[in-house]
């Protein structure tokens, strides 16, 4: 029986000794995660994981993130190969940390830019807007494309907010404990750091 016990203990401290150990994720400042992967508590990774998880289960009634980015995952398991190589721990800035755009800030990539409209579901955008671009270069993981007014609400001061073709109706300009947005994590100074 102690053996018996053992064994299924071992088997439990296999399964979590790649998970996080004992991060709050829920209200997590910046510092918070800057620290978490210093000290090994947090990854990218499970950053990403955690976030995917949090859209995939409230955002069927929020509508809060209209596209998700297959390449988030690859990109927070390449910031924490280059935190693991940097020999520092490369803490700093926005490296490895997911961030949501909303759908008018285009990206290059495989993320759509239509501005919440389906007339321009599927163009292409030449290059990343410059704030992306300062993002990448910090390291930030692009998590996907947020909801918002289509055209940015350009058709009306009477109408009502938070609708978009694309999208539909979003519920929360923010949620706690959802990915940190772009409008309203960071001022254009603080993509130098």
């Amino acid at each position: 029986m102690a053996r018996l016990r053992l064994l299924l203990l071992a088997a439990v401290l296999a399964l979590t000794a790649g998970t996080c150990r004992s991060f709050e994720f829920q209200e997590a400042t910046l510092d918070a995660i800057h620290l978490g992967f210093k000290n090994g508590s947090l990854t990218s990774m499970a950053l990403v994981q955690h976030y995917l998880g949090q859209i995939s289960r409230l955002n069927p009634l929020l509508h809060a993130v209209i596209e998700v980015n297959p390449d988030a995952l690859r990109q927070a398991a390449r910031a924490d190969a280059e935190r693991r190589s940097s020999g520092d721990g490369r803490v700093g800035g926005l490296h490895g940390v997911p961030v949501l755009l909303k759908d008018n800030i285009g990206t290059r990539d495989v993320l759509n830019t239509t501005a919440g409209s389906l007339a321009l579901l599927g163009s292409v955008v030449r290059r990343d807007a410059g704030v992306v671009t300062r993002l990448r270069r910090a390291g930030a993981v692009v998590l996907g494309k947020a909801n918002m007014d289509e055209w940015a609400n350009f058709r009306s001061a009477i109408g009502t907010g938070g609708w978009s073709a694309r999208g539909g109706q979003g519920k929360v300009s923010a949620v706690v404990g959802f990915p940190l947005s772009l409008n309203c994590l960071l001022s254009p100074t603080d993509l130098a750091a």
